[in-house]
């Protein structure tokens, strides 16, 4: 594909390995799309070759580096983003009205993680695949330190025994067992 008015650079796509080359006017070629370093070396070679049978010269020699990759991840839990941005405010940065998720900027491995309230995690920036899961390692810690939990509430009373009645209730409530969360009184006591 190449429209000028709309892009700069020819797009080719190759179905095996699944990749898409920006080939440039300068020459140099952009490869997206990989799932893993060798796949990329593999699929440069390709573009290489299927410009060499076009008629262009491509160099024998290709400056092949890794720019950038990427990866994503579920930490099983929900995360407290407003805690984890308060305590790592260094590093962390979370605006809910312009994105949803928290940005975590990692100093070693340099990375950054965006993180959803969910759980679910982007990594982006790394520079070798075991950048990756080291980032992780480091930051898991952090985030299970951030996980949500219920929140439970007390009803304050004056008599032991409505103390103890209300307690029973609300571990009934948490172990799933009552459907009702108390009378209206109960609820305008709180």
């Amino acid at each position: 594909e190449f429209n000028p008015r709309r892009f700069g650079a020819v797009i080719m796509r190759l179905r095996e390995p699944r990749a898409t080359a920006l080939i440039f006017a300068s020459g140099k070629i952009c490869v997206t799309g990989i799932k893993s370093t060798h796949n990329a070396t593999l699929a440069s070679k390709r573009f290489n070759y299927i410009i060499g049978k076009i008629g262009f010269q491509p160099k024998d020699y290709m400056d092949f580096k890794v720019q950038n990759i990427c990866g994503t991840a579920d930490v099983g839990f929900p995360i407290r983003l407003e805690g984890l941005v308060y305590a790592h405010s260094a590093f962390a940065s979370y605006e809910p009205e312009l994105f949803p998720g928290l940005i975590y900027r990692l100093v070693s491995p340099r990375v950054v993680f965006l993180i959803f309230v969910s759980g679910k995690l982007v990594i982006t920036g790394a520079k070798k695949e075991s950048d990756l899961s080291l980032a992780l390692t480091k930051l898991y810690p952090t985030l299970v330190e951030f996980k949500k939990t219920q929140i439970t509430t007390t009803l304050s009373t004056t008599s032991n025994a409505n103390q103890a009645s209300t307690q029973q209730q609300q571990l009934q409530l948490q172990q799933g067992l009552l459907t009702d969360q108390g009378s209206a009184k109960q609820m305008e006591e709180v």
